[in-house]
């Protein structure tokens, strides 16, 4: 398993050759008159932790890499590499975050990658998303990177792994977050494909702890990729998956069964089934919710509705995460503070939750013992 800790010998980035660059896809073009954005350099670096905590140390384990992609640094890399974009402004661009349900989302998520195209851009990216996640507390950060949606434009897989492990391997000097960086497989695509690519990661020894499934989950139930998932255990990886969003109870089970993950991501249709609650509560199967995500993406209507609160008190191992943060207006310490503010959730329930956390993580158990000694310091 590949934990980042400012080792020796980590990926560094450097720029995609030219005959790369020309392949681009045909709707990208030069655009050189947008000048009044800061450059992605000074997004990337203009957050920093800062030395007092105010918050709760906790692990982040549901965190899309892509997800991170502000605004402001979408507009920056597009200046950068030539892409003229389909919105006049942050204005408009920012009018396009209401979305009706997951596929709506998927479709700016994917549409706003096109100006992810160097090592740089994708270190650019994964540096700022650590910069913000130490204002908020995260010491632990499990990050998924979805590598098909970069083939499939024509990014090679070199460039986006290099590009964010380039900042990983010294994430915990840099930014007191120890990381790992997992590959996410897209649900909506074959299972063919899937192991393709899992076969180039290993081939080229890329530093990843594991693998998830991710994308849209309706239709796409995880027994469609039993041997993908097979395979990774063959290899040694960690498991994950995306289960019991907005798909059934029984996807959740299949996950569990077919798959054999390691943890769910998501998992609150799991209260549907009190067979399926007591079998977790009895695993310590770890859920990681995101709760500002559910609610824009319409899975539950209300933070006051979402079953959070009900999850705690069946005994679920439960964490709070961010998901896609840059899209859904909240980080682990926007998600914490809202849940607080709006359903009343405890400082005894925040304190279970971030130590749900580091415990669920796949961090070593030295650094475990280290984060839970942190947490049970904070003094909340």
């Amino acid at each position: 398993m590949e934990t980042y800790d400012g080792g020796a010998g980590a990926p560094q980035a450097e720029g995609v050759p030219g005959d790369a660059a020309e392949a681009r896809t045909a709707e990208v073009r030069a655009d050189e008159t947008r000048t009044e954005e800061p450059s992605a350099e000074t997004l990337a670096g203009e957050v920093r932790p800062t030395d007092a905590r105010t918050t709760l140390p906790v692990a982040e384990l549901h965190l899309h890499i892509e997800g991170t992609l502000e605004p402001e640094l979408i507009f920056a890399l597009a200046e950068r590499n030539g892409i003229t974009l389909p919105y006049a402004d942050l204005d408009e661009l920012r009018a396009r975050y209401e979305f009706t349900d997951l596929q709506s989302f998927l479709d700016l998520y994917y549409a706003n990658m096109a100006v992810l195209q160097t090592e740089q851009d994708f270190a650019d990216m994964t540096r700022a998303y650590l910069a913000r996640a130490a204002t908020a507390g995260v010491r632990h950060a499990e990050i998924m990177m979805d590598p098909q949606a970069h083939l499939s434009r024509g990014i090679p897989l070199a460039t986006c792994v290099n590009g964010v492990a380039s900042v990983l391997a010294t994430s915990q000097q840099e930014f007191g977050i120890s990381t790992l960086l997992i590959a996410a497989f897209l649900r909506d695509l074959s299972e063919d494909s899937a192991l393709e690519v899992l076969e180039q990661l290993l081939a080229m020894d890329a530093p990843i702890a594991g693998i998830g499934l991710d994308s849209a989950e309706v239709g796409n139930p995880p027994s469609k990729f039993q041997r993908l998932f097979a395979r990774a255990k063959e290899a040694g990886l960690r498991r994950i998956a995306h289960a019991g969003e907005e798909g059934p109870p029984s996807y959740i089970i299949e996950a569990l069964d077919v798959l054999g993950v390691e943890r769910i991501d998501h998992g609150i249709r799991c209260m549907e089934d009190p067979d399926l609650v007591e079998r977790l509560v009895h695993e310590l199967m770890p859920l990681t919710v995101c709760p500002l995500y559910n609610v824009r993406l319409r899975a539950v209507d209300t933070l006051a509705e979402h079953p959070l609160p009900a999850m705690l008190a069946a005994g679920l191992n439960v964490s709070v995460n961010s998901d896609d943060p840059a899209y859904f207006g909240g980080y682990v310490d926007d998600n914490f503070t809202r849940l607080q503010s709006e359903i009343g959730l405890s400082d005894f329930d925040c304190v279970r939750l971030a130590a749900n956390s580091i415990r669920s993580s796949f961090a070593d158990e030295d650094r475990k013992s280290e984060l839970l000694a942190e947490l049970a310091a904070s003094g909340r």
